[in-house]
């Protein structure tokens, strides 16, 4: 019965939070959903497809289950390097696509075995694993990247939001920038003079 539960708790908070990831790439353009918003180049829809790429090797082939498309091996360096962004010609749809595809062949791996069901993950310094440890694993990954999102995604238009079912209501922009400028104040006088006098000569 705690076995049941877990399951199912986990995966159901797995495919929100699934959701919520690709909710963050709706109603932006193009240029938008990829640009790098980092110093090292983060981005919103190379956070899909990184996610999904590593979505399908945990739930694949870690528990001899492979996903039926083609997946660069896990030890390709050049390819996972460039599993965090998306070249001009990959398409938003089909990277999209791919992940709901992971999706319900993760699902189909998390429904058919026990949580105690064990699978290998070479990648790891202790490879023997359980269904129940690759699935916090990924449900924490993703909520790891549904964070990075969220902010990404505040950096464009404001918006925030950590689940399709609870959106923020956009603030008004001068109510924004009175709360920023609020926490900028305390910040520099928890800090000391210097960067008072620092914040004070740049207004």
């Amino acid at each position: 019965m705690i076995d049941d539960f877990a399951k199912t708790y986990l995966h159901s908070d797995l495919r929100d939070i699934r959701e919520a990831v690709l909710w963050k790439l709706e109603g932006l353009d193009e240029y938008d959903i990829r640009r790098p918003l980092t110093s090292t180049g983060t981005n919103l829809l190379g956070l899909v497809k990184h996610l999904s790429a590593w979505e399908a090797r945990y739930f694949g082939e870690v528990f001899g289950r492979p996903f039926p498309e083609p997946l660069a091996r896990w030890d390709d360096t050049d390819a996972n390097d460039h599993d965090m962004w998306a070249t001009e010609h990959e398409i938003r749809e089909e990277i999209i696509g791919h992940y709901r595809r992971v999706w319900a062949h993760s699902d189909a791996t998390i429904d058919a075995l026990p949580l105690d069901a064990t699978g290998h993950v070479p990648w790891w310094p202790r490879p023997q694993v359980t269904l129940f440890a690759i699935m916090v694993h990924i449900l924490t990954e993703t909520s790891r990247h549904a964070g990075h999102a969220d902010i990404l995604r505040e950096q464009l238009d404001g918006s925030t939001g950590i689940a399709v079912w609870d959106p923020n209501a956009q603030r008004d922009p001068a109510i924004g920038a009175a709360r920023r400028a609020q926490i900028e104040r305390a910040a520099r006088a928890a800090a000391g003079p210097t960067h008072r006098e620092a914040w004070s000569e740049s207004r």
